[in-house]
């Protein structure tokens, strides 16, 4: 596997961050800022770096390298693959009335089976309900297939994301990165870092990811009991304490975050579904807290592989950013630290991680949480 990154920001022009090496079709990650992805050359921009290349566009909350988190910029990680192959395939949310179980399961059924040994997805991250795209994947596998990615970000802002394939990024649109290869070898792992506190509380009336009642009050008065003075900063606020849940449905505990509030009915927009019966309990955490399970994550990562890894797929939460702020760094410092500094980190801060849980197949969509992919080949 060769390896290249280079960034631009605002006002420059492209830096290299490794050695202009010459790759052949490589696969072309192009991760940034969505101001500067709406500028209408970019596609023709990355095409003239690599004019053989894949090149999938994805908007984040701040794209990751080993050397630094950043918000204003396009971060470009193109990959040669010596042993292995991929195929890429979209869909767009917006094409099927906004079914994301369909939209994933229709999304993953275009790979052919034979030799599929992972996938990495790019989701868009405004429309999609990512706990229907999850479900509808893992409908069209088989249990061997690991499942990774994220959904797009738009910083803080919650506007609108973007991603695409071969074309100037757009909305609606979901990537999918299938890897094929024998020698090719991917572990992962995911951490969160947060910790539940307060009483638990039942979820008698949700739909989707809308929660509208807890324990038969309105959902969003109780939340603004618990923050209190903090309240008034809602949905922004939100992101700082989400809810841990427990559901019938699944074997353990998961996190959602708030992603916007209506004040209208009392309701809470959450990034996934949040069932009924579900208990669910306010969540906090620190910079410590966040730093020691990115390490976690790195760690377990690392113990479930044979060979060293080339390449690196972190995908974090803007939830995580916004707690950790000026010190945002220290928990990409805690996966080079154990992953070590010759492995290419390409990552971003996400609206929503997908993974499988620990010692699970099948994939999920959690919040707040760090997950690594591993790759070698």
């Amino acid at each position: 596997m060769k390896t290249v990154q280079l960034k631009k920001n605002r006002a420059g022009s492209w830096e290299y961050l490794s050695d202009n090496i010459r790759l052949i079709k490589p696969l072309v990650l192009v991760l940034g800022n969505r101001y500067l992805l709406e500028n209408g050359t970019i596609y023709k921009e990355v095409k003239q770096l690599y004019p053989d290349g894949h090149i999938v566009f994805g908007s984040t909350s701040g794209d990751i390298t080993s050397e630094s988190v950043d918000d204003e910029s396009i971060l470009i990680t193109a990959i040669e693959f010596e042993k292995s192959s991929f195929l890429i395939k979209t869909s767009n949310v917006l094409n099927s009335n906004l079914d994301s179980f369909k939209t994933g399961k229709d999304l993953i059924n275009q790979f052919p089976e034979e030799g599929l040994k992972y996938v990495f997805v790019l989701s868009e991250g405004s429309f999609i309900n990512g706990s229907e795209l999850t479900k509808g994947m893992n409908s069209a596998i088989d249990e061997n297939l690991l499942i990774t990615g994220g959904l797009c970000g738009d910083a803080a802002r919650f506007e609108k994301t973007l991603a695409s394939y071969n074309e100037n990024p757009k909305t609606g649109e979901i990537i999918a990165i299938g890897f094929y290869g024998e020698s090719l070898e991917v572990s992962f792992s995911i951490h969160g870092g947060w910790t539940p506190f307060g009483p638990e509380r039942i979820v008698t009336k949700s739909k989707s990811n809308v929660l509208f009642e807890l324990d038969n009050k309105p959902a969003l008065d109780l939340y603004k009991k618990y923050l209190g003075d903090k309240s008034a900063e809602l949905p922004a606020a939100a992101l700082l304490y989400p809810l841990n849940v427990k559901s019938t449905e699944e074997k353990q505990a998961f996190v959602r975050t708030i992603l916007n509030i209506n004040e209208d009915d009392n309701t809470m927009i959450l990034a996934g579904d949040i069932p009924e019966n579900s208990k669910v309990q306010l969540m906090m955490t620190n910079v410590d807290n966040i730093a020691n399970a990115s390490e976690r994550a790195a760690r377990q990562a690392l113990e479930l592989r044979t060979n060293k890894p080339q390449l690196a797929l972190l995908v974090s939460c803007i939830g995580r950013k916004l707690v950790l702020d000026q010190r945002v760094e220290e928990e990409i410092e805690e996966v080079v630290a154990v992953v070590g500094s010759k492995t290419t980190m390409c990552g971003f801060y996400s609206y929503g991680e997908i993974a499988p849980f620990h010692g699970e197949s099948n994939c999920q969509l959690h919040n707040q949480t760090m997950t690594i992919t591993l790759i070698s080949e």
